[in-house]
């Protein structure tokens, strides 16, 4: 997860924490997270990025709408994440 940016990451973590939400439904819970709008030549790079990485993948729902979903290796990218959090923050 080093080489991902910190929106990359929480996109990542949206993504895992809902049932293959759609690009739309990404968008609408990362702009209440940072209370400000994402347009999508900001978003739809970066949810690619996380494609090409293999750590989420993009299927579609119908025509119009993609869903994305976390792979196994997006899952053990965040547990490793959280492992070397622990270090660090202690709550």
């Amino acid at each position: 997860m080093y080489d991902l940016t910190g929106f990359q990451r929480d996109l990542l973590y949206v993504i895992t924490g809902a049932d293959q939400p759609s690009g739309q439904d990404v968008k609408d819970e990362v702009e209440t997270y940072y209370n400000a709008g994402i347009n999508h030549g900001r978003l739809y790079p970066n949810l690619d990025t996380l494609v090409n990485k293999e750590l989420v993948e993009k299927g579609q729902l119908d025509r119009r709408t993609n869903y994305y979903a976390i792979t196994d290796a997006g899952e053990e990218t965040i547990q490793d994440r959280q492992e070397w959090e622990r270090q660090f923050v202690d709550f």
